[in-house]
């Protein structure tokens, strides 16, 4: 089974690494053709907003609740059960996401007003902010609409990993990345503003998104006319499902919306420098938490709906030393050539182009993160042993109180450090968070880590520390500050081969093999 978990989870990560990379070809694009000024703060301010509900609502709390019972429809009672449900609910959500994008764009003065109060009013008062919250209420009108859009993406791929079509789903996001860089590279000068270029991008990237995907819904016989369904038995599962789980697995993306309504009212650059900070830090988590994220939940869910408790600890485990096997090193990476990364990517242009020493800024806001990085994967790995066995109350009270503690972290940490205050204490209250999930967890004897993975963290670790002192020593001794960019990109890639080297030769001789990472290790 856990062979089964591994191809599956390289074929996601391989599609999410594409679209990852693609992913900071985009951001590099946008560094070059905005910088880190206003117009940056804006757009991704106004970008942020759509995809905040999205990863809450889409991809978080609606996913979390439709696929375990798509599962458990699967299991027990075939394809036509499963073909009917999905009607269902591609009518009833697909129905309330048109009325909420049409009030949106309609109200956006009034989101951009509520999301950010300090731009409001100094454009009611005539203060310095005035532009931003102008450029930002029309800048919504054309993000907003993405929201719809990459809702129904995300009950499209759900539908696809459950019939194991994996691939698919995780290659979707590359569209969205070829939708911006090409609007940018062609329709900025169309603009008097290029950030409107890059928000048509978000616009048409969402409708190409769920185009892409219907013809293999199709394929798979799933692809009926939609039907609203509010009081439909499975419909009305997933609403109770779906209300508690906004606030459990998605409680970093409210982390990330308080940090940007703090960070608005901070500095100009605080935005720009939490988003290319938080942009590298999920390059990691896209490619290892959330692949295997995607591919767990699914069979978790059918575990439990078979009854099978020893296996579905067993997975767990496995996900659990999966992601430490990876996030760790990632971590010790991102925080030692995190500045050498940003160079390479976002060193050009009106990045560079400012009195602000902007690549400072983002890799000290990288460090603050990386802090988080493991706790934000294993978070991943951990939520669904609980939404798989269609338990979406012990999460919300969890999230709840990590969502309290990122407050407390982040009023305590801001006045002193600004925006480094605010990725501090969202990596903080991630960590608070996983512990507490775990916890609940073993309490509830649904899954105790085996001696066996904490013995494998404890060589990972000892592995990442080696590899990111030499690291760290070999960067600063290459002297790579101020040289052209291709020369960066050589160091950066030498660095990187070092880095694997070690930390692998390390872990082998440790003895991790590749059956230690493909198979289910017996719990002790």
């Amino acid at each position: 089974m856990a062979k089964g978990l591994f191809k599956s989870g390289m074929i996601v990560s391989a599609m999410t690494m594409l679209s990852r990379v693609l992913g900071l070809v985009r951001d590099a694009v946008v560094a070059n053709l905005l910088g880190a000024g206003l117009a940056a703060d804006v757009f991704l301010f106004a970008n942020r907003i759509p995809n905040f509900f999205r990863r809450l609502f889409a991809e978080g709390a609606f996913a979390q609740a439709f696929i375990p019972v798509l599962s458990e429809i699967k299991e027990k009672h075939g394809d036509d059960q499963v073909r009917v449900f999905v009607a269902q609910a591609a009518g009833t959500l697909g129905t309330i996401l048109l009325i909420v994008t049409i009030l949106g764009v309609v109200g956006s003065p009034v989101i951009a007003g509520l999301f950010g109060t300090t731009w409001f009013i100094d454009w009611w008062q005539g203060g310095e902010n005035a532009a931003k919250f102008t450029l930002a209420s029309n800048l919504l009108k054309f993000t907003i609409p993405y929201l719809f859009f990459i809702s129904l993406v995300a009950l499209c791929g759900a539908v696809l990993n459950v019939y194991n079509r994996f691939s698919v789903a995780a290659f979707t996001p590359v569209l969205l990345n070829i939708s911006l860089i090409s609007c940018a590279i062609f329709l900025h000068e169309k603009f008097e503003q290029g950030a409107y270029a890059l928000a048509l991008g978000v616009f048409i990237g969402g409708l190409i998104q769920l185009l892409f995907q219907l013809p293999f819904l199709g394929k798979l016989g799933m692809l009926s006319k939609p039907s609203f369904a509010w009081k439909a038995p499975n419909v009305v599962k997933v609403r109770k499902l779906m209300l508690p789980a906004i606030f459990g697995v998605s409680v970093s993306q409210i982390n990330l919306l308080l940090d940007t309504i703090i960070a608005a009212a901070l500095m100009t650059g605080s935005i720009a420098w939490l988003y290319y900070s938080d942009r590298l830090i999920e390059f990691p988590l896209g490619l290892f938490g959330i692949a295997i994220a995607t591919v767990i939940l699914p069979t978790l869910s059918k575990l439990h709906a078979n009854d099978k408790s020893e296996d579905f600890q067993k997975t767990m485990d496995w996900g659990v030393r999966f992601v430490l096997l990876l996030g760790i090193p990632a971590m010790g990476g991102l925080i030692v050539i995190s500045p050498l990364i940003i160079s390479v990517l976002f060193g050009h242009g009106e990045f560079v182009n400012s009195e602000v020493d902007n690549i400072s800024a983002v890799s000290a806001g990288v460090t603050a993160y990386s802090v988080g990085l493991v706790s934000f994967m294993l978070i991943k790995v951990l939520a669904p042993g609980f939404y798989a066995r269609q338990d979406t109350k012990t999460p919300v009270k969890i999230g709840i109180k990590a969502l309290v503690l990122n407050m407390v972290f982040n009023l305590a940490l801001a006045p002193f450090i600004g925006y480094l205050g605010l990725a501090l204490a969202t990596s903080l209250s991630a960590t608070c968070n996983a512990l507490l999930l775990y916890m609940a967890l073993r309490k509830d004897n649904i899954y105790r880590v085996s001696n066996f993975t904490v013995w494998f963290a404890i060589k990972s670790l000892v592995a990442t520390i080696v590899m990111a002192a030499t690291v760290y020593w070999l960067s600063y001794q290459l002297s790579w500050q101020g040289e052209s960019t291709m020369i960066q990109i050589a160091v950066l890639g030498g660095l990187l081969a070092v880095a694997m080297s070690i930390y692998f030769s390390i872990m082998f001789i440790f003895g991790v093999r590749v059956s230690t990472i493909k198979d289910i290790k017996q719990l002790d």
